[in-house]
This record gives structure tokens, C-alpha cells and sequence, in this order.
């Protein structure tokens, strides 16, 4: 079953939306490089198409009726947003479901130390990630402090043409002989992540004093961000790939950019969301963290976050009762969104190509997840892989269907399995990239856009 190339439909004036959602996307994706920017960002283009807090209207003692749009965000990394259907809430919502966390390294608690008049920063990667890959490129930091007196101070070191950029270092290939003959996997400890900080001695030190360089840079740090080395404690700091996300091949066809897994999904369901008119069952764009290392924790999907939020959102809308918000979650319809592996030529034995996705041949559907034997898998019925089929013809998308690799290569799972707990109808959905999981990701235009128009005729018509 061949699957058309998108790319050969486009009118000028398609060509002209999908620039404008992929440079939107490219945009966000700059902005977007921690869960709590990613966050940020959505919120203030929610606001903007007229989203309100789900505790502002609490407070105003107001009730939701049909059309209306609220948010409610988790620990400033998890989101969800909720346009209000014609249809009573009980009777289902549509979901569309991405993450919003990235692979990365993070800063160790205690990260800080000088070392043969070098100050680096120690790091514990996040994620699954191939560790030689992050050496020898420019690096960012990002993240947040939070202090004793409760402020917090948002850090970006890395991102402004006139900021310095960060890097850890890599063996010369002269004294490699030995590092070479390793495993890929052992080429670079998780210990030698170490990422360079400093190296200049501080001016008006003491020449007995120790440490002269971790001396200046915690000046450094004072001075601009009023920081003190124990406020490292309490501060979650994050190690990404420095620069913008950025327009790829001489045709302009693809973006590069860091943490495509799972933003290309996020934005485009956020645009789907934020984009819809009125709508008979409720829609609803919930973008999570910690998928990466097992949707773990409060603002992971194992957590009572969204189930809770649900219950918020009926109470507001005066349909709550506790079997109500049961039935409203079961009956609804998903789509996990997540990034699927895009054939690549370079390593096409580990692909089956009859089962792969696709450059340009629209959104992907993956029927099953999981490893192998289907091991940590969500499996949608054969019915409702049919109505979404129905859904996305009716509407005109490209789309195929993929697995990720051959059965016996490896494989992945994502949020579905977790949703699909509650009885509703879930499918695995999203983006095809190449080098998933690497510092800088590669997805194809035609398919951000493709994926932008399915999610939109999801909430529309499923």
C-alpha cells in the first residue's frame, strides 16, 4: 500500500500555510527548550487566541458554558488545555496527547568544581541518549533557580548572539587509540559529561587562595544572576543544544532543530487546538512531562493530574458527579501524539520497508508500540484504527502507517498505554523525524503540516 508523497498536492496557497506553521513551529521550537518554557510559550499563545486560567474562573465563581477556553498547568511543566463542546463532557472528550520533555543533561545538585584551573559543571544525562554525540558542540544553559526568600531566576546562557556558548570536550583523535577501540555506548562515560565553564582566574584574588577560577565565575554568577553556589541546590538546570532551530536541505523541505522528540507533535497539536472553531465534543491539547524517563512523578502521565483537572472542568461546567468524570474519560478518544523513525537510507537494515514511515507522506499512525513481542505496548482496536482512517480521508490528510524498525531491532512505547488504563480509545500518532533522540533532530515540512491538519480534523470530527 504506496503511500503519496504530499509535497506533489500543495497549491501555492497550501504552500503558503505551511510555511507559515512550520516557521510558527520553528519559532516555538527555539523558544521551547525546557518542559517550563515549552509551558510558557503555549500559555501566552493560548492567552492570545482567548484561553483563561481554570483558577481564575474559580474564583470569578463563573460557569463554563460551550465555546468556552480554559487551561490549567501542573508545576509549571505540564499543560492542558480544554475548549468547551456542544455535547455534554460525560459523553467524551478528543484528545490530543504529546510530551514536552526532551533528552538532555542535567546539572547535578552539586555540580560546581575547579579543576587544574578549569571550572566545569557536573551533569546526570536525562533520557535516552547516545552520550558521544553531546561533546565537541556548542551547549546552552537553561533553566530556573529558585531561592530561600521563595524568587526564582530564569536562566538562558547560550542563546543570544552576543552570549558565550558551552561545551565539553572530546579526546583528540591523536590520543585515541585506546577510546576507539571501545563500544559506542563506552566511547564517553556518563561521568565525563562534564560540561567546560571557565578557565580565567579571578583578578583580585589573593595569590595564596585556592580555587581562583571557580572564585571568578561564582562572581560572575552574583553579579548577574544574583546567585550563590548553595542556590544550585534548588535550581533545575538543564543542558541543550545552543542556537535556533533552522530551515534544512538546499530546498528548504525540512527543519533542523533540538528536541523535535516530541515538540513537533506538542506545537502541532497546541496549533490544532488553539486554531479550532466550535466543536461538538470537547477538545482537549495535554502536553506532559517525563515521558522520557517513564512518565513518572507529579507532572508525568502516571500522575492524577489530568483525571483531577477533568473533575475540575465538569465541576466548572455544572455537569460533575464522580461517575460523570469516569464515563467523560472513558468514552473519549486519543491521539498520542509521539515522534515515529523516518526511513533512513543510511541505515536502512535496520528498517522493514513495507512498514516504515516516510518523508512527506503525511502524519503516522503506529497501530501497536512496544518491543519485540509488543512488550510495554498500547494496541488500538482494529474499529477505531478504521474510524480514524475515516476521519483523516474525510478530511483530505496524508497519512501512513509505520512501526518503529524491524521486531527484533528494538522499539519504543509512549503515553498511550497509560491513557488507554482508563477503557478510552487511544492510538499512537505524530511525526516522522530522523536522528531521533540526537542533539539536533530532522523533520520534514510537508509532514508538520500534515500533522497539524489531522490533528485539527481529530478534534473537529472523531
Amino acid at each position: 500500500m504506496e503511500r503519496k508523497n504530499a509535497w506533489l498536492s500543495y497549491s501555492e496557497e497550501e504552500r503558503a500555510k505551511l510555511n507559515q506553521v512550520c516557521d510558527d513551529y520553528k519559532a516555538y521550537l527555539s523558544i521551547g527548550k525546557t518542559e517550563r518554557e515549552c509551558v510558557t510559550e503555549a500559555v501566552r499563545l493560548a492567552e492570545a487566541k482567548g484561553y483563561r486560567r481554570m483558577e481564575d474562573v474559580m474564583k470569578a465563581g463563573e460557569t463554563l458554558k460551550e465555546g468556552d477556553r480554559v487551561y490549567r498547568i501542573c508545576m509549571n511543566k505540564t499543560l492542558v488545555l480544554f475548549q468547551i463542546g456542544s455535547e455534554p463532557i460525560e459523553n467524551g472528550m478528543n484528545i490530543l496527547g504529546a510530551h514536552i520533555d526532551s533528552p538532555r543533561l542535567d546539572l547535578k545538585q552539586n555540580p560546581l568544581y575547579e579543576d587544574t584551573d578549569m571550572v566545569l559543571l557536573d551533569t546526570h544525562y536525562y533520557g535516552g541518549v547516545k552520550k558521544y554525540q553531546w561533546v565537541a558542540m556548542p551547549l546552552a544553559l537553561h533553566g530556573v533557580v529558585a531561592k530561600k526568600d521563595g524568587t526564582s531566576i530564569n536562566v538562558v546562557i547560550g542563546e543570544d548572539p552576543e552570549d558565550p556558548v558551552l561545551c565539553i570536550s572530546d579526546l583528540l583523535p591523536h590520543l585515541a587509540a585506546d577510546q576507539m577501540q571501545k563500544k559506542a555506548s563506552e566511547i564517553i562515560d556518563g561521568e565525563a559529561l562534564d560540561v567546560l565553564f571557565g578557565s580565567e582566574p579571578a583578578a583580585d584574588a589573593d595569590e595564596k587562595e585556592k580555587e581562583l577560577v571557580k572564585k571568578n565565575i561564582l562572581a560572575l554568577l552574583k553579579a548577574k544572576y544574583d546567585m550563590e553556589e548553595e542556590d544550585f541546590i534548588s535550581a533545575e538546570l538543564e543542558i541543550v543544544p545552543a542556537g535556533a532551530a533552522r530551515d534544512c536541505g538546499l530546498d528548504r523541505s525540512m527543519v533542523i532543530g533540538y528536541g523535535q522528540d516530541d515538540r513537533i507533535c506538542a506545537y502541532t497539536s497546541l496549533a490544532a487546538q488553539l486554531d479550532m472553531g466550535p466543536v461538538k465534543r470537547t477538545a482537549v491539547c495535554l502536553l506532559v512531562d517525563k515521558e522520557e524517563i517513564g512518565s513518572v512523578g507529579a507532572t508525568g502521565m502516571h500522575s492524577r493530574f489530568f483525571e483531577n483537572t477533568v473533575a475540575e472542568l465538569m465541576s466548572l461546567a455544572g455537569q460533575y458527579t464522580d461517575l460523570g468524570v469516569r464515563r467523560a474519560i472513558a468514552n473519549s478518544r486519543m491521539l498520542s501524539s509521539d515522534v515515529s523513525a523516518a526511513f533512513d537510507p543510511n541505515f536502512a537494515g535496520v528498517f522493514e520497508k513495507k512498514n516504515s514511515a516516510y518523508f512527506g507522506r503525511g502524519l503516522v499512525f503506529n497501530k501497536y508500540t512496544g518491543s519485540r513481542g509488543k512488550s510495554g505496548s498500547n494496541d488500538a482496536s482494529a474499529e477505531y484504527m478504521a474510524a480514524v482512517r475515516r476521519v483523516m480521508d474525510d478530511n483530505g490528510v496524508f497519512w501512513q502507517t509505520a512501526e518503529i524498525g524491524k521486531v527484533d531491532q528494538g522499539g519504543g512505547g509512549t503515553i498511550a498505554y497509560i491513557m488507554a488504563n482508563y477503557g478510552m480509545e487511544v492510538i499512537d500518532s505524530g511525526i516522522a523525524v530522523l536522528s531521533m533522540h540526537a542533539p539536533w533532530e530532522i523533520g520534514s515540512k510537508a509532514d508538520i503540516y500534515e500533522g497539524y491538519k489531522g490533528y485539527m480534523a481529530f478534534l473537529k470530527d472523531a
